[in-house]
C-alpha cells in the first residue's frame, strides 16, 4: 500500500555484514522542528544500533555484565554453603 507521504530515514551500515547489511531508522516528523542536525541524527542512530546489538535486552543482561571473578566467588560461596549445610546435618 502506498500512501504518498515522504519520510526521512537514516541508514546505518552494519560493521559485520554476515547477517545484516543495514539498519534503517525512520525519523519522526517533529524531530526537524526541535533543531536537531543531520549529524546528530546519524550519531543517535549509530548509538541506538550499537546498544541494540550489544544485547542489553535480555532478562539476565545485568547479571551477564558482571566480572567473571564475581561468578567465581558466587559459585564458591554457594558450594561452601551447600557443604556446610550437609556437614551440619
Amino acid at each position: 500500500m502506498v500512501k504518498g507521504i515522504s519520510r526521512r530515514v537514516v541508514v546505518v551500515d552494519s560493521p559485520d555484514q554476515r547477517y545484516f547489511e543495514q539498519a534503517i531508522f525512520i525519523v519522526r516528523n517533529d524531530a526537524a522542528g526541535e533543531g536537531v542536525s543531520a549529524r546528530e541524527l546519524v550519531e543517535e542512530a549509530k548509538r541506538v544500533a550499537r546498544n541494540y546489538a550489544g544485547g542489553d535486552h535480555g532478562r539476565f543482561s545485568r547479571f551477564c555484565r558482571m566480572n567473571p571473578a564475581v561468578y567465581t566467588l558466587l559459585g564458591a560461596g554457594g558450594i561452601g554453603l551447600a557443604w556446610l549445610t550437609v556437614a551440619l546435618i
